[in-house]
């Protein structure tokens, strides 16, 4: 039994910022831009959020420096993300080599940054963050070990995002309107909806949704940040072709993967996959070469929006 609450807790850290990051992008490109710059936005929201946990954590500590930590992110996130979208929408740019300039940019840019104030490129921090038990709900039975004892507040988070995302895209006059400027951006401009804003603001909550998702990866599975999220963005991409763009199927899709890395990284805990005669090269590999399968049985009937990836042109019908 013990053992199946260990490889639940794992499976949630590692889903939990592949939901939060596929959730991104599904904004992104329901409102008819490619994102595939979520790797990079990943790398910046993480770099200043841990940045900023490394200089205050001698003055703060736990939840409330996490959640400072987190809203930093989200700023930090959709800041950045404004790039892709100016090249993107103002400039009308091939938004797949915008995302893949990001991608290249973050990471020497964290890199840098951090040599140049600290002298080395990991930027340190103390994880004051873990939570043994939450008081009274860590004490039910089976499901309190489970979700409730050696667990992070952003489990939780990313819990209450995903039923923010699936209420907004879903239920709401901006969710429609996003849908269908992602679908037919035309039809939507003639009944008087600016497709330019509604397009800078998927970008935008995808850029602060994938910054959250970078510190929220890298908390439960590190105390220091090198200026990498080990390929996380590009996993969040194949998550949201996998989930065909919507919120119930990314969920699925991101514990899918979640499974997938957790037995990838884990194995030598669970005593029948140590004992098994594998090498440890072909249990790193099974995440990645899942997205492989997965994407090559879906890929033909994937239904992405119409729009996804077409500059919109006003003086054009």
């Amino acid at each position: 039994m013990n053992i199946m609450y260990f490889i639940i807790q794992q499976t949630m850290f590692f889903a939990i910022p592949l939901l939060i990051v596929a959730l991104g992008g599904m904004f992104a490109e329901r409102s008819g831009v490619v994102n595939i710059a979520l790797e990079g936005i990943m790398v910046m929201g993480a770099f200043i959020s841990i940045f900023f946990i490394s200089i205050f954590q001698g003055t703060l500590s736990g939840q409330g420096l996490l959640i400072l930590a987190v809203a930093i992110a989200a700023v930090s996130g959709g800041i950045f993300s404004l790039l892709h979208a100016f090249a993107s929408i103002n400039l009308k740019a091939d938004q797949t080599i915008s995302g893949t300039a990001l991608n290249m940019f973050a990471p020497a840019f964290a890199v840098f940054t951090a040599r140049m104030i600290q002298g080395v490129q990991q930027v340190q921090f103390a994880d004051t963050f873990h939570i043994s038990k939450v008081p009274v709900l860590g004490d039910i039975p089976v499901i309190g070990p489970m979700f409730f004892q050696n667990c992070y507040i952003t489990t939780y988070i990313g819990v209450i995002i995903f039923i923010v995302a699936a209420i907004v895209i879903s239920r709401t006059k901006f969710g429609l309107r996003l849908r269908a400027c992602g679908e037919h951006p035309q039809a939507a401009d003639s009944v008087g909806i600016n497709v330019y804003k509604i397009r800078y603001a998927g970008v935008v909550i995808s850029g602060a949704l994938a910054g959250i998702g970078g510190l929220v990866f890298v908390i439960p599975t590190s105390t220091n940040f090198n200026g990498s999220v080990a390929g996380y963005g590009f996993l969040a991409l194949a998550v949201l072709i996998f989930g065909q763009w919507r919120s119930k199927g990314i969920f699925g899709a991101a514990f899918f993967f979640g499974i997938m890395k957790t037995l990838a990284s884990t194995y030598s805990g669970i005593p029948v996959l140590k004992d098994l005669p594998i090498p440890n090269e072909v249990y790193k590999m099974i995440p990645y070469a899942a997205t492989l399968i997965v994407l090559a049985c879906v890929s033909k009937n994937s239904q992405a929006p119409k729009a996804e990836g077409i500059p919109y042109d006003k003086g054009s019908r």
